[in-house]
C-alpha cells in the first residue's frame, strides 16, 4: 500500500464551521479512519496546514488535535510546494480575495459557500481556476445528509411517479445574546458584514432542488428581519441590518413547484430542523436531515374536512419509515474524501466552482425579488 501525502492549507480553521465540520469531523477523521483509499491500492493521507488571524487561537487548536504546522501568513502557506490544496472556511467577504490568491499560486480550490458576493464575482473566479487548470469544489453538503440520500433513493426508484411540488422548512430560534448568548456569531445578521438568510441558505436549497428535482427557473422571495435588534458576542447591542427569515417559491423544470421557508426566528415543531415533503401522484415523502418517511398512493387515507367534529385520525402514524439500508458517514466528510479523489485520482466532481456559482445567482435573485416584489426568472449559467 502506497501513501499519498496532500498538503491542505484550512484558512478559517478558529471559525465553527472550519474547525467542528470541515477540521474535526472531516480531514482529522479521515485520518482517523486511515485515509482515503483509492482503487490501484495508494491511499491519500491528507496533512492539514492550519490558517488563520488569531495567533494564539491557532496555537492552541494545533496543539489541542497535535498538530504543528499552522500559520498567519497564507502568502507563505500558498507558496509552499507541499501545499497542493487550498480550503476556504473565512466569511464570504475575504473569500473572494483568498480564493484569487489560490488560483494565482496554481492550488487545487475547495471551498464553503457562498463562492462570493455576487454572481459576477462567482463565475470570474470559475473562469479563472478553469483557465488556470486547477480543480475546483464548493461545500455541498446536504446532499449528502442520510435523510435526502433516502429521498435520492426513492427519486431514482420512481417511488413518487409524477413529482408535483417540493415544501421545505428550515430553521429554529437564534437567541437575541440579550439573556441568552446566541447560536450563530453576531455578522450573519448584518447586511454590511456579509449576513442574511438568503445568502446563507439559498444556495443550499439551489443545489438540493437542482440535483433531486429539476433546474430552478424562476424565484419569487420575501424577506424579512423579525428581530431588528441583537446583542453581540461582547454584549453590545447592534442593528440587525440582514434577513433572518426568507420566504421562497420555486419553480422548477417539468412544472414542479418548490416552497421553502428559511427562518432564524421560528420555533422548531417538527422532527428535524430541516424538513421536506415532497408529493408525487404515485407516492409522498418527508425528508430530513437523518429520516425519511414515505406514503404510498395504495395506502393514502382518505380525510373528509368537518370543522364540527373533532379529528379521530393519527395522521403522522400512517407513514413508513424508510430503512437505512447502508451505513451513512458525516456529509462533510464524505464531500471531502470525494474531492480528494477527484484531485488525485481525477475521480469525477460535479460540485465545482460553476455550481457554486449557481447557488450564488438564486441568492442573489431571491433578494431581487424581494426588492422589486417580483417573480424573477433564473436565466442558464455558463462558464
Amino acid at each position: 500500500m502506497t501513501r499519498r501525502s496532500i498538503g491542505i492549507i484550512v484558512n478559517g480553521v478558529t471559525g465553527r464551521m472550519g474547525y467542528r465540520q470541515h477540521l474535526v469531523r472531516s480531514l482529522l477523521a479521515i485520518r482517523e479512519s486511515g485515509g482515503v483509499a483509492l482503487a490501484d491500492g495508494t491511499t491519500i493521507w491528507p496533512e492539514p496546514v492550519l490558517v488563520g488571524r488569531n495567533e494564539t487561537k491557532l496555537r492552541e487548536l494545533a496543539e489541542r488535535h497535535g498538530l504543528t504546522d499552522w500559520t498567519t501568513d497564507l502568502t507563505s502557506a500558498l507558496a509552499r510546494d507541499d501545499v497542493e490544496i487550498y480550503f476556504d472556511a473565512q466569511v464570504t467577504q475575504q473569500r473572494e480575495k483568498a480564493i484569487r490568491q489560490a488560483i494565482e499560486a496554481g492550488k487545487h480550490i475547495y471551498t464553503e459557500k457562498p463562492l462570493a458576493e455576487d454572481t459576477a464575482a462567482a463565475l470570474d473566479l470559475a473562469r479563472a481556476a478553469d483557465a488556470a487548470g486547477v480543480r475546483t469544489g464548493v461545500v455541498q453538503d446536504k446532499l449528502f445528509l442520510p435523510g435526502l440520500r433516502k429521498l435520492k433513493r426513492l427519486i431514482d426508484g420512481g417511488f413518487f411517479g409524477r413529482i408535483l411540488s417540493v415544501r421545505g422548512e428550515f430553521g429554529y430560534w437564534v437567541f437575541e445574546g440579550d439573556w441568552q448568548p446566541a447560536q450563530r456569531p453576531s455578522w450573519n445578521y448584518r447586511t454590511e458584514d456579509g449576513g442574511g438568510i438568503v445568502v446563507d441558505m439559498f444556495p443550499h436549497w439551489h443545489y438540493v432542488l437542482e440535483e433531486l428535482f429539476g433546474r430552478v427557473t424562476a424565484v419569487s422571495c420575501v424577506t424579512a428581519t423579525h428581530v431588528p435588534e441583537r446583542v453581540d458576542e461582547a454584549g453590545h447591542p447592534y442593528a440587525a441590518t440582514a434577513d433572518d427569515a426568507a420566504y421562497g417559491i420555486f419553480e422548477l423544470d417539468g412544472g414542479v413547484i418548490a416552497q421553502i421557508n428559511s427562518s432564524w426566528a421560528v420555533r422548531v415543531y417538527r422532527d428535524e430542523l430541516v424538513e421536506f415533503q415532497v408529493d408525487g401522484t404515485e407516492g409522498s415523502a418527508i425528508a430530513g436531515l437523518r429520516n425519511c418517511r414515505v406514503q404510498h398512493r395504495a395506502l393514502t387515507p382518505k380525510p373528509v374536512w368537518n370543522p364540527d367534529l373533532p379529528a379521530t385520525e393519527d395522521f403522522r402514524a400512517q407513514w413508513a419509515e424508510v430503512p437505512d439500508n447502508e451505513e451513512f458517514d458525516n456529509g462533510f466528510k464524505a464531500q471531502w474524501e470525494a474531492y480528494l479523489r477527484h484531485v488525485v485520482a481525477g475521480e469525477p466532481f460535479r460540485w465545482d466552482f460553476l455550481a457554486g456559482a449557481r447557488g450564488v445567482q438564486l441568492a442573489e435573485l431571491g433578494l431581487r425579488s424581494a426588492r422589486e416584489g417580483a417573480r424573477v426568472e433564473v436565466p442558464e449559467l455558463r462558464s
